[in-house]
């Protein structure tokens, strides 16, 4: 009995270890660019996401591909509680306050 609980625990314990990302699992993935943690990811002619331009006086029409909205910043991942549990992304353009960063790509973590 003592066995199987011992293999159980184990067993948990290395699945839930491998699905903690590591430092530099995201920088890693971002050649170009700053690495941000952004609540969503949209496209740049959104209505909301022009709402949210016009707001801060950001003139998005001239603005191609998706830009990430409510972002901060990603650095050394998994060191004193900085995880990114929205969209972790890679932008290469502006960044406004971090409530528009432009040229924004999600990164897949599922590797």
């Amino acid at each position: 009995m003592f066995a199987r609980v011992s293999t159980l625990l184990c067993l948990a314990l290395y699945v839930s270890a491998s699905a903690i990302p590591r430092r530099g699992e995201y920088e890693s993935q971002c050649n170009t660019g700053s690495v941000q943690c952004c609540n969503s990811v949209q496209d740049s002619h959104n209505k909301d996401v022009g709402i949210l331009a016009a707001l801060i006086g950001l003139d998005i029409k001239s603005i191609t591909g998706q830009v990430g909205v409510t972002c901060s910043p990603l650095t050394a991942v998994g060191v004193g509680g900085n995880s990114c549990t929205q969209q972790p992304v890679c932008c290469s353009g502006n960044n406004f306050e971090g409530l528009i960063v432009v040229g924004c790509t999600p990164i897949n973590i599922s590797l």
